[in-house]
């Protein structure tokens, strides 16, 4: 068994565990993913963006200042995570992190 992504103008709407025969008879787009993201970079989530041309799963923006790494179509933050054992979380308005409380 694996798991496939159905693809509807290149936004993940559903994924399933099946085999290869079932998604054959299947109507519309499916492109199998991997749970380890060991395929396609990523594990496709539903609202996950399918991008053909970099064969990758990329997951929703979480900020509009993030921008995709082009060898893990993942987002980053312009401000890498401060590493001082502390919890942050990201402030858009300031496009940096701050101390979580």
């Amino acid at each position: 068994m694996s798991y496939f992504a159905k693809i509807e103008s290149d936004t993940v709407t559903n994924v399933i565990v099946a085999e290869q025969d079932f998604v054959d008879t299947q109507a519309g787009t499916w492109v199998q993913t991997s749970d380890t993201g060991s395929i396609r970079k990523n594990y496709a989530g539903i609202g996950h963006t399918y991008d053909a041309t970099r064969d990758a799963f990329i997951p929703p923006q979480p900020y509009p200042s993030w921008t995709v790494d082009e060898d893990t179509c993942r987002w980053e933050a312009p401000v890498d995570y401060p590493d001082d054992g502390k919890l942050y979380e990201w402030d858009e308005s300031i496009t940096n992190w701050v101390e979580a409380s």
